[in-house]
């Protein structure tokens, strides 16, 4: 589609980092590490990829309300460059397009993220609010990847995953109910002394109802930290979650739910993924911990919770099911 240069509007913004080019380049080529790594993304999956090209689907808090997209990106691995464009944007956006690129010198790397878009012709009044929204996303983005980047620890550190996968012996229609139900959890699931959930039963976004969760958990020491969490709920298929306000000794924190069902069984994975912060780990974690035995720790404390949660689901199930 060619631009009209008298409709289209631009925008960049850089930042500096001292560390290599490439470390910021490997955080913007898996999508699947931004949930974790920057604060507007909720989540993102790779839908089709080639050696150098992918089809891409994100959700992201964009202004007050959350937004979903596919992009087509082309990753140029040796100029460290990602050209990216929306599918099918959405109103009031006729078109938009990108770009991230690092440049090193000196042992500082100079990251620019660009933008170009075009405005629906009925939404032309509007252009300040989305060049806001815009703004705010790119600039939390781009502080992300300093902050990232420039950790001395270096991310591969810091990151970690977490699969634990349980069969709970239900229909998958009542686990799927039990999990989604996050408001019911003070009285079904011990270690949550309280929740409040927030959702718009009217609103969908890429087929998920989008829920917010502020919530208070019991730890084993008993004490007790509270967390807010953005979810995607897909129905009878999968929750996706991220943390934006997360436990001590976590940077970042975003999972999931996959349910299937085999035989009226439902096969259930819990995923977590995460990054330490390395500046709390031994007041979290106790004097002289490693990153390695802090990565062990966190990784355990947030199976449990997943497991123990299962747990209640599956005994709550069987106790409906007797009844």
């Amino acid at each position: 589609m060619p631009i009209d240069s008298t409709t289209r509007h631009s925008a960049e913004h850089t930042a500096r980092y001292a560390g290599p080019a490439s470390r910021g380049y490997g955080l913007i080529a898996d999508v699947t590490r931004w949930p974790v790594l920057f604060p507007p993304c909720l989540a993102g999956e790779v839908l089709e990829s080639d050696r150098d090209s992918e089809r891409i689907r994100l959700w992201a808090v964009v202004g007050s309300g959350v937004r979903t997209w596919t992009s087509l990106r082309k990753l140029d691995d040796e100029r460290l460059r990602i050209d990216f464009r929306q599918e099918t944007p959405g109103p009031p956006l006729e078109w938009m397009s990108g770009h991230w690129s690092f440049e090193e010198s000196a042992g500082a790397t100079r990251l620019v993220l660009g933008h170009e878009w075009v405005l629906t012709a009925d939404a032309q009044d509007t252009g300040g609010t989305v060049a806001e929204a815009l703004d705010c996303n790119s600039e939390a983005e781009v502080a992300a990847v300093v902050r990232w980047a420039g950790h001395p620890e270096g991310l591969e550190e810091l990151f970690f995953t977490v699969r634990d996968e349980c069969v709970v012996r239900a229909p998958l229609r009542q686990v799927y109910d039990f999990l989604y139900r996050a408001d019911l959890w003070p009285s079904r699931v011990p270690h949550v002394v309280s929740l409040d959930l927030q959702e718009d039963s009217e609103v969908t976004v890429g087929g998920a109802r989008v829920q917010t969760l502020d919530m208070r958990t019991g730890s084993d020491d008993g004490s007790v930290h509270g967390t807010r969490s953005v979810r995607l709920c897909f129905p009878d298929e999968r929750i996706v979650y991220k943390q934006t306000t997360v436990p001590r000794g976590l940077l970042g924190h975003s999972g999931a739910w996959l349910l299937s069902e085999t035989d009226g069984d439902t096969h259930v994975t819990a995923v977590h993924q995460a990054a330490l912060d390395p500046a709390a780990l031994e007041e979290v974690f106790g004097p002289g911990v490693t990153l390695s035995a802090a990565r062990d720790r966190a990784a355990a404390l947030l199976a449990g919770n997943s497991r123990r949660t299962l747990d209640r689901c599956g005994a709550h199930l069987a106790a409906e099911a007797a009844r």
